[in-house]
C-alpha cells in the first residue's frame, strides 16, 4: 500500500490533534462542524513518467443526484485515461463528473473512482479540491517523485505462484449451504470462486454479498498471513453464443456499459488500498474466446449468435479491456479462460486458440503481462487424469484416437492437456512464467461406476470406454451431468507447470434449467440441461447426461451437491 502524507487546509491546522478529515476548526469557538466534503486522493504507483491515483470523495452535505469534483496540478500532470468517472482536462484544471450508475451520493456517502496519468520532474498533489463548487478538505498521499521507492505488491512485485504459502477465501454464503447439506459439514470449508455474473452482482444482488463484502470478509479470514481470494470476471456482451442456460445481460453491441458499468467498478474496488494485502485472483471470461475459434465461422458447430460475435469483435474487445484494467491492480493476478481439453484439444483447435488468446491479451491497451496465467475446465467436468490409457495406447490395430470418445483428439484428460497448451501459450508470445489452474470441483469420477482397471482389448472402444474415468456420454456434455463426483481438494503445486487445482465453480450451484424457468436474470433454456434432449452436433448427438429438475444456472441444486458428495474421488471421509 502506498504510503499516506496529511495535507490539510489552512483551517484544518487550528484543528489539534485530528489525523482524518471528518471535521474542520468552527471559528465560532462553538466546537466542531462537519465539512461539506472530503477527498482522499491517493498515488497508489508511480514511475519515472507516470502514475495512477485513487480518489475517493464523501459527502457530508445534502444528497446529490449528479456530481462533479474539480482540481488544479501544479505541475505537468496529465492524466491519460480514467475509470469510475468522466475526466477531462484543460491546461491543469481536471475535472471528473459521475458516470451514470454512481451518479446517486447521499449524505455521508462515498463514491471512487481512478486514474492514469503522465508527469516529468515532479508529481505535486493538489492542494484544493471542490465538489460541485464547494470546497472540500482533503486527506492525500502517495509517493511524493521519481525517486520515492515502488509500492511493495506492484507489478513487477508479483509473486509467481499467488496461491504458494497463501489460504484461499472461503465463501460463507456457499459453505453455510453446503454445510446444511447431510454430510456437507466434510467439504463445507473448501474454498471456491465467486461468480461476478451480472452487474448487479457488484453491490449484491438478492440478498446475496456483494464484491466490497467478499473483500471485506476475505481480509477477516486473512489474519497475519496470506489469503487469495477468487473470483469470476463474467458477463461480457452477447456472453455464451453458443449455449443458452448463461446468456448474460449485455446485449452484444453493449460493448461500452461492459467497459463503464462492470470492469470499470470492480476495478475501483479490487484498487481500494484497504484491499491491497490480499491477493485476488481472477478467472476471466469463461468460454468466450474458444467459441470464436470453434463455434463461429464456416464450421458444422457454429451458430448465428457466435458469428455475430466474431464479427462484432467485442469478445476480444472486452478481454481486453478487462485484462487491461485490472491488471493495472498491483495485486490482482489475471488467470483467462482456455476452454478444455474436450474443446480446445483438437489439432485444429490447439494452435488457433492460443494464437486469438494472444490477440485479446493484446487489445485494448492490455498486453502479455497483464496475464498471470490460464484456467482449464472451469465450470467442466473433463477428467484430471486418465490412468487407465493414454493417447499412445494401440489396441486391436487401432490408436486410442480413433475411438469414438477420444475421436481424434489429442489429449485425453485435463492435466496433460493444461501442461502442453501452458507450452503453447509461450510459443505465441505469453511470459514462459505463466501458470495453469485446473477447476476440479466436479471431475472426480468416483463411486461405484468408476473402473478399477482398462478395459476390455477387444476393440479399441471397447478398451477406452471400459476403462475411462468420465463417465459421461460425450465430452462435449457440460450441464449438470449426472455421476459427477467432487475432484482433487484445492491445492497449489500439484504438477509441473499447474499453479494450484481450484473449485472455481462452487460444487451445488446448477449448470442450468431442465426446463424453461421464467426469470430476471437473463438467463435462458439450453436443451443440453434437459435430461431428454438427444444431442446436437457439438455433442455427437448424443444424449445429454443432464441431471432433471435442475434450477437455473447458478442457483443451489442439492440433489447434484449430494451426488458429488457420493461420487467424489478422491473419496470423502
Amino acid at each position: 500500500m502506498s504510503r499516506t502524507r496529511t495535507a490539510l487546509l489552512a483551517a484544518m491546522a487550528l484543528v489539534a490533534g485530528v489525523t482524518g478529515t471528518a471535521f474542520a476548526a468552527d471559528p465560532g469557538g462553538a466546537g466542531t462542524t462537519a465539512v461539506p466534503c472530503t477527498v482522499d486522493y491517493k498515488i497508489q504507483n508511480q514511475w519515472s513518467t507516470g502514475f495512477t491515483a485513487a480518489v475517493t470523495i464523501t459527502n457530508n452535505s445534502a444528497a446529490k443526484s449528479s456530481w462533479s469534483l474539480k482540481w488544479s496540478y501544479a505541475g505537468n500532470q496529465k492524466v491519460t485515461s480514467g475509470w469510475n468517472a468522466k475526466i477531462s482536462q484543460s491546461g491543469a484544471a481536471v475535472t471528473a463528473a459521475n458516470e451514470s450508475y454512481n451518479a446517486q451520493l447521499g449524505t455521508g456517502a462515498s463514491v471512487s473512482f481512478g486514474f492514469q496519468g503522465s508527469y516529468s520532474g515532479s508529481n505535486a498533489i493538489p492542494a484544493t479540491f471542490t465538489l460541485d463548487g464547494v470546497t472540500c478538505n482533503v486527506d492525500n498521499g502517495g509517493p511524493g517523485g521519481p525517486t520515492d521507492p515502488p509500492d511493495p505488491g506492484g507489478p513487477a512485485n508479483r509473486v509467481n505462484n499467488p496461491y504458494e504459502g497463501a489460504k484461499v477465501y472461503v465463501n460463507p454464503e456457499w459453505s453455510a449451504k453446503a454445510a446444511a447439506e447431510p454430510g456437507g459439514s466434510r467439504v463445507s470449508n473448501q474454498p471456491t470462486g465467486v461468480w461476478l455474473d451480472r452487474i448487479a452482482a457488484i453491490n449484491g444482488a438478492g440478498g446475496k454479498m456483494g464484491l466490497r463484502a467478499h473483500l471485506d470478509e476475505a481480509l477477516r479470514q486473512k489474519g497475519s498471513g496470506e489469503l487469495v481470494v477468487q473470483f469470476v470476471i463474467y458477463n461480457l456482451p452477447g456472453r455464451d453464443c453458443a449455449a443458452l442456460a448463461s446468456n448474460g445481460e449485455l446485449k452484444p453491441d453493449e460493448i461500452g456499459r461492459y467497459k463503464t458499468e462492470y470492469i470499470d467498478p470492480i476495478k475501483a474496488i479490487f484498487a481500494d488500498p484497504k484491499y491491497a494485502s490480499l491477493r485476488i485472483v481472477t478467472t476471466v471470461e469463461i468460454d468466450s474466446l474458444p467459441n470464436l475459434v470453434t463455434n463461429a465461422g464456416s464450421r458444422p458447430t457454429a451458430t448465428p449468435q457466435c458469428d455475430v460475435m466474431k464479427a462484432n469483435g467485442n469478445y476480444i474487445k472486452g478481454v481486453g479491456y478487462a485484462l487491461n484494467k485490472l491488471g493495472d491492480v498491483p495485486n490482482v493476478y489475471n488467470y483467462v479462460d482456455a476452454g478444455h481439453h474436450g474443446w480446445i484439444g483438437w489439432d485444429d483447435n490447439f494452435a488457433p486458440s492460443a494464437t486469438l488468446f494472444k490477440e485479446a491479451a493484446t487489445a485494448e491497451g492490455a498486453t502479455v503481462n497483464d496475464v498471470h496465467g490460464f484456467i482449464t475446465n472451469t465450470a467442466n467436468y473433463s477428467a484430471l487424469k486418465e490412468n487407465n490409457f493414454s493417447i499412445t495406447d494401440n489396441v486391436a490395430g487401432k490408436s486410442v484416437r480413433e475411438s469414438k470418445w477420444v475421436d481424434w483428439n489429442r489429449y485425453v484428460d485435463e492435466l496433460s492437456f493444461a501442461q502442453a497448451f501452458r507450452n503453447q501459450l509461450v510459443s505465441v508470445g505469453f511470459n514462459s512464467g505463466i501458470g495453469m489452474l485446473i477447476d476440479t470441483s466436479r471431475n472426480g469420477w468416483g463411486g461405484t461406476a468408476r473402473p478399477a482397471g482398462p478395459g476390455p482389448q477387444t476393440s479399441v472402444d471397447a478398451y477406452v470406454d471400459g476403462g475411462r474415468y468420465d463417465r459421461r456420454f460425450n465430452p462435449g456434455n457440460w450441464c449438470n451431468q449426472s455421476g459427477a463426483g467432487l475432484g482433487e481438494r484445492p491445492q497449489a503445486n500439484p504438477a509441473a507447470g499447474i499453479d494450484a487445482y481450484v473449485w472455481m465453480k462452487p460444487p451445488g450451484e446448477s449448470d442450468g434449467a431442465s426446463k424453461q424457468i421464467p426469470n430476471d436474470e437473463g438467463k435462458g433454456f439450453d436443451r443440453m440441461c434437459d435430461p431428454t434432449y438427444e444431442g446436437n452436433v457439438r455433442n455427437n448427438f448424443n444424449m445429454s447426461g443432464a441431471l432433471p429438475d435442475a434450477p437455473l444456472s447458478g442457483h443451489w441444486f442439492s440433489a447434484q451437491f449430494r451426488q458429488l458428495m457420493q461420487n467424489a474421488y478422491p473419496p470423502l471421509s
